[in-house]
């Protein structure tokens, strides 16, 4: 780990955007209810109290995740993380997590799109998919040069974003059914992807509200972020 003073460099940019993301993703499953709060533990991060699975099931597959994200990362190919989660009974998208990533190396790259997926929520059920497609201007991962910054700002700025997801529940409708989520990975379409995955749909979410979250940016990575979803009125009983 680099000292919070420290200027960050590719490998310190990657490694901080990963573990966003799983902080993320972990709050989102936690705050949304997709799996039991009893499942899972207070840790301090980012100058915060955030929540982790100890689901043995559910961390290998995200360390999996992770891995793949970290090379994908440092080869540049990384557009964006969305994170879907679904209504096991209705089979609906409820909401859409997004996490777009820009980097300086991704312009001008064709665009493409891969997706990890974990239905339901029995460790037994999971499956690793890709979708490789042609995508238009906005698919690009445009991106422009960033000054230099210190772990702490990073943090600082992560830190509101998590604060964001937290808070999410008091204008987010309520899931009033048993969830899954998925996992979706767009990349460059020169991204090498392991064999393992196949073909998904990316579950978008018609006539859905849109709430745009805090961004932070590395000396190498921009996220934006932002959530979708599905107002209550149009899919509850």
């Amino acid at each position: 780990m680099v000292a919070n003073d420290t200027v960050i460099t590719l490998k310190g940019s990657v490694e901080i955007v990963s573990e966003f993301f799983f902080t993320a993703i972990n709050s989102i499953l936690y705050q949304r209810g997709i799996y039991q709060p009893e499942t899972f533990k207070r840790e301090s991060k980012y100058g915060l109290t955030v929540l982790t699975t100890t689901d043995q099931g559910l961390l290998t597959y995200l360390g999996s995740v992770m891995s793949q994200m970290e090379s994908w990362l440092t080869d540049g190919d990384v557009q964006r993380l969305a994170l879907v989660v679904s209504g096991i009974d209705s089979g609906e998208t409820l909401e859409r997590w997004q996490f777009n990533v820009s980097v300086d190396e991704a312009e001008g790259k064709d665009g493409g799109s891969v997706e990890i997926s974990k239905a339901g929520n029995d460790e037994n059920n999971m499956s690793y998919n890709v979708m490789k497609k042609g995508s238009g201007a906005d698919d690009a991962a445009t991106a422009k040069k960033m000054g230099k910054k210190t772990v702490k700002e990073v943090h600082d700025e992560i830190q509101a974003i998590i604060r964001q997801i937290t808070a999410s529940v008091t204008f987010l409708p309520l899931l009033n059914e048993p969830c899954s989520f998925d996992l979706l990975i767009y990349t460059n379409k020169t991204a090498v992807v392991p064999k393992k995955w196949a073909d998904s749909d990316p579950c978008y979410i018609m006539n859905s509200q849109e709430v745009k979250l805090r961004s932070f940016t590395t000396s190498f990575h921009k996220v934006d972020s932002m959530v979708t979803y599905k107002e209550a009125d149009e899919w509850e009983l």
